[in-house]
């Protein structure tokens, strides 16, 4: 039951982050078409490009970060010091798979792509919990312009103005 209710937790705030974001980001501030990425190699397996300059949130691991849709202080995500209170921590950087065609589908993979290292990452915390995954990635236009990295996050609140991480996870 508890299990259900986490997943149900995860789903909701998946929802939230997506339709928030599309409709708070500004709409003169949306880049053009990118072209689409070159094909990669039939021996490469795909991994995320953390140098690329994304139109979304996209963190390495360990960055720790505030986000609008858990802290009412910041209207973007944004990078924050450990040290400091934080809204989560990127955990794991992931690569969607192609052939997904809407922000639903696109919502479904990431929390499938961040569940073994949010099972991980809770673990390794020893207990303190609960603890929510807080996915971050494309909106269907941007996935349909090839770009397909996303985050994974691991927050301590699953609403805005809860409670916040005050250091590094472990």
């Amino acid at each position: 039951m508890r299990q259900r209710r986490v997943v149900a937790t995860v789903v909701a705030v998946v929802v939230l982050v997506v339709g928030a974001a599309v409709l708070l980001w500004p709409q003169e501030k949306r880049p053009a078409a990118a072209p689409p990425p070159p094909s990669p190699s039939p021996s490469a397996s795909p991994s995320p490009t953390p140098t690329k300059v994304l139109p979304y949130p996209f963190f390495l691991p360990g960055t720790c970060l505030d986000h609008p849709q858990l802290s009412e202080q910041v209207t973007r995500a944004e990078a924050r010091p450990c040290a400091e209170a934080h809204d989560a921590e990127a955990i794991a950087d992931v690569v969607l798979p192609d052939g997904l065609t809407s922000d639903t589908l696109i919502g479904r993979a990431l929390r499938e792509l961040c569940k073994a290292p949010l099972a991980e990452w809770q673990q390794r915390q020893g207990g303190g919990g609960p603890y929510y995954g807080f996915p971050l990635g494309p909106y269907l236009q941007y996935y349909q312009q090839g770009m397909h990295d996303a985050t994974c996050t691991l927050a301590v609140s699953d609403h805005q103005g809860g409670q916040k991480l005050t250091g590094a996870l472990r």
